[in-house]
């Protein structure tokens, strides 16, 4: 990781990586919220992907090939929604002392503590609103066909999850997936406007937000 690491002036001191562990909230339920085992993903989201795939296959009749390439539809998406969430929703620009809080909640503490292993992953309290709120939008927008989307989607989301885990809490790995640890990386020690990507660098590429 030492490749990464030095001070950048593209890096602003809100968002500057420091070692240890910050304390969010002083009630230790909220403080409680904030914090996720690595392994909450899996135990959280498996259930509702099987249960999705299950109801595509048996109670709506849908063709396994059907169900096979909306489900890596899904999962494609994915993709593009975790740039997007984390480019403009995480990295919103603070204009205000409130707005500086609200962002070190959502995103800065990350940035601000990186190795901070119990906030490598999103707490459930908070990805199960944003999962509700896409699984409407979907059902909305593809009717029965979201029901082999969405678990697609979500199996993106996991995947992004035990990435970004991995990049944090891991050696990279001497193949071709150590590009991913280099991409992430620098977007956290050089630059955090750029490399937005985790699971995959194709929508920085596309968006020309790579370093």
């Amino acid at each position: 990781m030492s490749e990464y690491i030095g001070k950048s002036t593209m890096i602003p001191d809100y968002l500057y990586p420091r070692k240890g562990s910050a304390v969010i909230f002083k009630n230790r339920f909220l403080e409680s919220l904030t914090k996720t085992h690595p392994i909450a993903p899996l135990v959280v989201y498996l259930p509702i992907v099987t249960y999705f795939v299950y109801h595509s296959a048996y109670k709506l009749d849908l063709k396994t090939y059907n169900i096979a390439l909306l489900f890596i539809a899904g999962a494609f998406s994915w993709t593009l929604a975790e740039y997007l969430l984390h480019r403009f929703v995480f990295h919103f620009e603070p204009k205000s002392s409130i707005g500086y809080k609200i962002q070190f909640m959502i995103h800065g503490v990350h940035h601000q503590y990186p190795q901070d292993p119990k906030r490598l992953v999103m707490p459930p309290a908070v990805s199960l609103i944003i999962a509700i709120l896409f699984w409407y939008v979907f059902k909305f927008s593809l009717g029965i066909y979201a029901f082999a989307f969405f678990p697609g989607f979500v199996v993106g989301y996991i995947i992004y999850d035990m990435t970004h885990y991995a990049i944090h809490h891991f050696k990279p790995p001497k193949n071709k997936l150590r590009y991913l640890w280099r991409h992430h990386l620098q977007h956290h020690y050089k630059d955090p406007n750029k490399a937005f990507g985790v699971s995959s660098p194709l929508w920085d590429y596309v968006f020309g937000t790579t370093i």
